[in-house]
């Protein structure tokens, strides 16, 4: 069955980095456009950013020039590259594909 695994959260200061990763099992990955959202406390779930099977990425205004996603064939994994972290973006980070998502994972941007 498909699976969506999420890695790489946690805590970080303000202006920090983290690599979340998606290893991906039980699909065809290359042909399929990945996702990632996140869910803040007390808010709907956003989209973040996606890439499609061609490698054509887009992003939520909120993380343009921040982000950035990425994908490995051979690995059958999504990444999502977050620079220049803020308190705003602590949230539970989602990896998506179709009607599939992952658990989620915590982000913390804190001081």
């Amino acid at each position: 069955q498909v699976q969506l695994v999420e890695s790489g959260g946690g805590l970080v200061q303000p202006g920090g980095s983290l690599r979340l990763s998606c290893a991906a099992s039980g699909f065809t990955f290359s042909i399929y456009t990945m996702g990632w959202y996140r869910q803040a406390p007390g808010k709907q779930r956003e989209w973040v950013a996606t890439i499609g099977s061609g490698g054509i990425k887009d992003y939520a205004d909120s993380v343009k020039g921040r982000f950035t996603i990425s994908r490995d064939v051979a690995k059958n994994t999504v990444y999502l590259q977050m620079n220049s972290l803020k308190p705003e973006d602590t949230a539970v980070y989602y990896c998506q594909t179709a009607n599939y998502w992952g658990v989620g994972i915590q982000v913390t941007v804190s001081s």
